[in-house]
């Protein structure tokens, strides 16, 4: 199997599509993709708990054992890593490698609304980096999602990669231009999250981007279309949009009981 690593090109960016359980991670593989992200909003919702506050550290893992088996790579959104601790950062990192994780994606942004310090987040990149050599590590900043910070971006992103990240994840930034500013100054793969309004994959990878991320959009849309499905039935609208069978969905589990 291919390297996880060796899926970002400049260019022609890695679509990775994110996946909140085991049967979206597999079906989302049978199309093809060659790697699948988990979402942190989609995990956290699933389980009846707010996305990043550090609440879903057993959820998160649990998740990944179940996807590292399969025969794709798996990126696992750890948030901030589940604690302000670079140690026990570093321990979550070697429990999702010994689950067979090929990346990790840590992020910077605070459920409060504020920034770790540059310091404490690059600290958990070593953490990381030490614990788990082999897993990449996506180091994300939440300088343009949280707003107001975006002079800090460069800064931030280099601290991130001299601590040893692999690549980096900039969410909220869509101004081609500014994203191909940002790709000339960078060394290493630049992630960008994709938005149904701004720059097409194409677009993106034109400009350089190594990896364009879905994030929570396929939950929400999964979630979107099942509530209006409900609707419609409820107002005796006919049933639009496809549904899997049950034997699909069945089949999606390797050992899956017959009927």
């Amino acid at each position: 199997m291919i390297s996880f690593a060796a899926l970002h090109h400049a260019g022609t960016p890695l679509l990775l599509p994110n996946a909140w359980d085991h049967a979206s991670a597999v079906a989302l593989a049978a199309q093809g993709f060659p790697a699948i992200g988990t979402t942190s909003l989609g995990v956290a919702a699933a389980a009846g708990l707010a996305d990043g506050t550090a609440a879903t550290w057993d959820e998160t893992l649990l998740l990944a054992q179940r996807l590292g088996k399969g025969p794709y790579l798996v990126s696992v959104d750890a948030e901030g890593g589940f604690s302000n601790d670079p140690g026990e950062v570093g321990e979550f990192a070697r429990d999702l490698a010994a689950a067979g994780a090929a990346g990790i994606n840590l992020e910077d942004g605070r459920d409060d609304g504020t920034l770790t310090p540059t310091a404490v987040h690059a600290a958990k990149i070593e953490a990381v980096k030490a614990a788990a050599p082999d897993l990449f590590v996506n180091a994300r900043t939440d300088t343009y999602w949280l707003g107001g910070r975006e002079a800090e971006t460069s800064r931030r992103l280099d601290a991130y990669r001299q601590a040893g990240a692999d690549g980096v994840f900039v969410p909220g930034l869509s101004d081609l231009a500014g994203i191909a500013s940002l790709v000339k100054r960078l060394d290493i793969p630049l992630n960008i999250l994709y938005s149904p309004t701004g720059p097409s994959v194409a677009q993106l990878g034109e400009v350089g981007v190594a990896r364009v991320s879905l994030g929570s959009l396929l939950f929400r849309v999964a979630l979107g279309a099942a509530v209006d499905t409900a609707v419609d039935i409820q107002a005796g609208r006919p049933v639009t949009g496809r549904a899997p069978t049950y034997a699909e969905v069945q089949g999606l589990t390797p050992d899956h009981p017959r009927r």
